[in-house]
């Protein structure tokens, strides 16, 4: 029998894990629980995104004893976006399953993804209906977030969505050869294609810890973004030269009334050095929109791998991350 079949799992369940040692037992308890009682073969693969906490060897523990465990250990801390990518690169699944170790999503959820599925969906995402636990700060800027970006994009990313969700082998296939640095893996999902639906369901209070994503790492994420799939700020550039050049075709004859008719407010420098102020305003903001295009583009420029592992498991024939890196011809889907 081909060894390859023999270790193909039905589901994969990707799982990044940043200093989350008092969550990954009970998490690894009811994963197990709710995909042996569906009766699927499945593996779990265990991301550690350069854990202090004691997690890396608690992973490494969970991989001892059960086989269906699979360790990526990073070298050091790459980010959530990169954990995710690197799961997706040695999930071995018919479906990988995107799930964070905190327990904020609830692992039973995935019997209602993997319905769905079932029924024919390539991507099916998990929509947050509730969010125990989370500050008014925090829901108001992810909802204003979410709705931004559904109306600045082409891509019509769905409202009140993370990274939960569900995606066919198909669909791994390609998102495995979009190597960009800065990634919004939600928005990419949405940018393939296929047939999506999504399912309702209520995020809980974190099982234990603390939130990895400050307001630091939330605007640097918003960032990402908003400039991997979006003209807009460019474009906001050029409107705001448009605007200043029209108040300033204004204001000449308008100043000009106004001295003749001998206004106190209009003599001097003052309104010289207002003009000044605004228009070099206006070209700071746009050399910076324009500076974060360019860095994003110096970014791609190196080639550096996206993530590196101390510890990684074996790929069963599968074409090594290293090997994608370079590839850029049209994704088979058979």
């Amino acid at each position: 029998m081909d060894r390859r079949a023999e270790t193909t799992p039905e589901i994969s369940v990707i799982a990044p894990v940043y200093n989350e040692v008092q969550s990954l037992p009970e998490f690894y308890r009811r994963v197990r629980q709710v995909l042996d009682g569906l009766g699927l073969s499945w593996e779990l693969l265990l991301v550690d995104d350069g854990s202090t906490d004691g997690s890396t060897e608690l992973i490494r523990h969970f991989a001892k004893e059960d086989r269906r465990v699979r360790p990526l250990i990073f070298a050091r801390n790459f980010g959530h976006q990169l954990a995710v990518t690197a799961g997706l690169d040695y999930c071995r699944g018919r479906a990988a399953i995107v799930l964070d170790s905190d327990l904020q999503d609830p692992p039973e959820v995935m019997a209602e993804l993997i319905a769905k599925w079932r029924e024919g969906y390539e991507v099916v995402y998990a929509i947050r209906s509730e969010r125990e636990g989370e500050s008014w700060f925090k829901l108001l800027t992810a909802s204003l977030f979410y709705r931004l970006i559904y109306r600045i994009t082409d891509v019509k990313i769905p409202l009140d969505t993370g990274d939960f969700r569900l995606l066919d082998r198909q669909v791994v296939k390609v998102l495995r050869r979009m190597r960009e640095r800065h990634r919004f893996l939600r928005g990419m999902s949405a940018w393939v294609g296929f047939r999506q639906t999504g399912v309702h369901y209520r995020r809980a209070a974190r099982f234990a810890g603390q939130t990895k994503y400050p307001l630091r790492k939330m605007i640097k994420f918003a960032s990402d973004a908003i400039t991997s799939f979006s003209y807009l700020p460019l474009q906001l550039a050029t409107y705001l030269g448009f605007a200043a050049a029209g108040l300033s075709i204004l204001a000449i004859p308008i100043v000009v009334i106004l001295r003749q008719s001998g206004m106190q407010a209009f003599l001097g420098q003052a309104t010289t050095l207002i003009a000044v102020l605004f228009l070099g305003g206006v070209q700071l903001i746009s050399l910076g929109i324009l500076g974060e295009y360019i860095g994003r583009l110096y970014d791609e420029a190196k080639g550096r791998p996206l993530y590196i592992l101390r510890e990684a498991p074996e790929q069963d024939g599968a074409k090594e991350p290293e090997e994608l890196e370079n590839e850029f011809s049209a994704t088979e889907l058979s």
